[in-house]
């Protein structure tokens, strides 16, 4: 058999309704991209083959969740006694700062080993 490409102009806005509600839609293609992100880190660079950047994201998500309570310690703190010590902002940036740099160096260790893959 042949296949051949042919041109189709779509008609819309002709009575025809979409019944996908954004805010369901939304929800779940984010869920769904979370899942297949863990499914593919756990097959791919830990059951085939042990690769470290999951390593770089297990930490990227531990200091996430570290500045996101030292931030929310140090905004308390300043709400309840109008000021922020100095070691406390420091320890929330230098959380952030690393929770950013092992998540990049995880995402370009992503990249790395699967630049061979083409679109």
């Amino acid at each position: 058999m042949r296949v051949k490409d042919v041109p189709v102009e779509p008609v819309s806005n002709i009575g025809e309704k979409s019944g996908i509600k954004i805010g369901k839609a939304v929800f779940k293609i984010g869920w769904l991209l979370i899942m297949l992100f863990f499914w593919r880190m756990k097959e791919k660079y830990i059951i085939r083959d042990f690769y470290p950047l999951v390593l770089f994201y297990v930490l990227g998500g531990f200091f996430s969740m570290v500045t996101f309570l030292l931030f929310v310690r140090l905004f308390i703190y300043w709400y309840l006694f109008d000021r922020i010590p100095p070691i406390n902002a420091l320890a929330a940036m230098f959380s952030f700062m690393s929770a950013s740099l092992f998540t990049l160096f995880g995402m370009w260790f992503d990249m790395e080993a699967n630049k061979d893959l083409k679109w």
